[in-house]
């Protein structure tokens, strides 16, 4: 809750309370005003408002520190003297605050909750019942709750739900069960319909914790659970894999080398949480591992001026979500996934695709994301809808000293600018590893088998929640001036 005097005007309504206090809806804030000055709510932190018998009840999310939220409540008798004409009634007032409260989000949303206990170093059923849950419970959601016991379970259960009951599938995890969750709606034989219309959602509970630092801009369950409440639904980009016979569905990053084995590579350390991740990286850079490889790419963009330029003509637009809904809808009227533009892994290389030789590959890394952690922006132009993966490669016969500085330089906000780092916007791509017998592919954080495989992006395919309607990636007027944590803890 923010305290303070305001002069801030009402742009909706005012209710007279007891004891010469009222209560104003203002452009941003409900401001409360009495004898001793205003005190102020955002209109973001409302979550509920009604009248039961003679008092107005508000509740709200109050904001104690950087990194807490709790439950407050305001209770207000509602004076039965006042008979003036222009006298709001307080049910129209508490209708007008939460449709100022709420604007494009959804209040009330039903979710099919899916709690992985084991995911990241534990403790997701605690933080469930203690943070998350009343805070929903307040905001008045409807709930089904389901405590996963294996892997894989969250594929079978999103390829059975019934995706009229709910308006978001939510994954109390890591990123592996939104992975499983996308998976999962995109086997059934009403893919395309499922993933355009039940939106995936994300409490923080893993190591990384990509999606929601990507979606709400934190990597704390209770900050993720607000954003929810008050999220809109959003596009997404999905990526179809294919390798051998298989087809899957990759709505994060697909990595090969340094990347993928410090994550893959060090699950016997999750007690760490996401220093692991550091901990691989420095391993491997000092032990300058290549990964040999044959790659072939379509791009879309290639130069990171041209980058640049994609990402804040894409981030400027205040209605991309919009658009991205109306561009998916044509693509959506099919059953099941949509058909490969560029074929399989298993088909000839497709016309104008050239496959060259690279040597000397320390890391592969391909998204749609930007944060693979919470001070981890390895795709700082990355757009929730734009139709394109970015993909960073970075030679591997780099000194230690020079390549550890390259990858440290992701938590300053300055890797997209070294002269080591290969940034281009693609659409699709095939690689064929070279020269090693086994290895870590990771998508999504996931391991697939060591081989070659082919990927092609799908705009707007899937649906998310997002507090803002797009990522909370570093905006294009400040792309050089704030770095990834002022952006996340801000």
């Amino acid at each position: 809750m923010e305290n303070g005097h305001s002069t801030e005007g009402a742009v909706g309504r005012c209710l007279t309370l007891d004891g010469n206090r009222s209560l104003i809806i203002g452009d941003k804030h409900l401001v409360l005003d009495d004898a001793s000055g205003k005190r102020l709510i955002p209109l973001y932190n409302i979550l509920w408002a009604e009248v039961v018998g003679s008092q107005l009840l508000i509740d709200y999310a109050a904001q104690p520190s950087k990194t807490s939220i709790k439950h407050e409540k305001w209770t207000y008798e509602i004076p039965a003297t006042d008979n003036r004409p222009d006298r709001p009634e307080p049910e129209a007032f508490a209708a007008a605050l939460l449709s100022r409260a709420y604007v494009d989000a959804q209040p009330r949303k039903r979710a099919y909750v899916l709690i992985n206990p084991n995911a990241g170093p534990g403790g997701a059923l605690r933080k469930w019942d203690r943070e998350v849950k009343p805070l929903f419970e307040v905001a008045r959601m409807h709930m089904d709750v389901v405590t996963l016991t294996k892997g894989g379970e969250a594929v079978e259960l999103a390829e059975k739900v019934d995706i009229d009951k709910y308006d978001t599938i939510m994954a109390c995890s890591g990123d592996g069960t939104p992975h499983e969750i996308f998976n999962g709606l995109a086997r059934r034989p009403d893919a395309n319909r499922a993933l355009s219309k039940i939106a995936v959602s994300h409490i923080p509970c893993g190591s990384g914790n990509a999606m929601s630092c990507n979606l709400y801009g934190s990597h704390r369950p209770v900050f993720a659970a607000l954003a929810i409440i008050k999220g809109v639904v959003t596009p997404l980009d999905l990526v179809s894999i294919t390798q051998g016979d298989r087809r899957l569905i990759s709505f994060l990053s697909q990595s090969l080398g340094i990347i993928a084995e410090s994550d893959l590579g060090t699950e016997n350390l999750r007690w760490m949480g996401s220093r692991r991740f550091d901990f691989g990286v420095i391993i491997r850079v000092f032990r300058k591992r290549c990964y040999p490889c044959d790659l072939a790419v379509k791009v879309e963009v290639d130069q990171k001026d041209g980058v640049r330029a994609h990402y804040k003509r894409h981030a400027s637009e205040a209605s991309l979500h919009q658009k991205a809904h109306a561009e998916s809808r044509h693509e959506s009227e099919g059953e099941g996934l949509p058909p490969l533009k560029y074929g399989t892994i298993q088909d000839d290389l497709p016309e104008g695709w050239e496959l060259v030789p690279y040597d000397k590959i320390g890391n592969f890394y391909c998204g749609n994301m930007a944060y693979m952690a919470p001070d981890l922006n390895f795709f700082s132009a990355a757009v929730a809808a734009d139709g394109c993966m970015d993909l960073v490669t970075m030679n591997g016969d780099l000194s230690p000293i020079t390549a550890t500085k390259t990858l440290m330089s992701v938590e300053s906000g300055k890797f997209f600018d070294s002269p080591h780092v290969s940034y281009k916007k693609i659409s699709a791509y095939r690689i064929i590893p070279r020269n090693q017998e086994d290895g870590y592919i990771s998508i999504d954080g996931e391991r697939i088998p060591f081989g070659p495989f082919q990927a092609e992006v799908h705009r707007g395919l899937g649906r998310v929640i997002s507090k803002r309607g797009a990522f909370e990636a570093l905006g294009p007027s400040n792309w050089d001036s704030v770095t990834v944590a002022e952006r996340l803890h801000a």
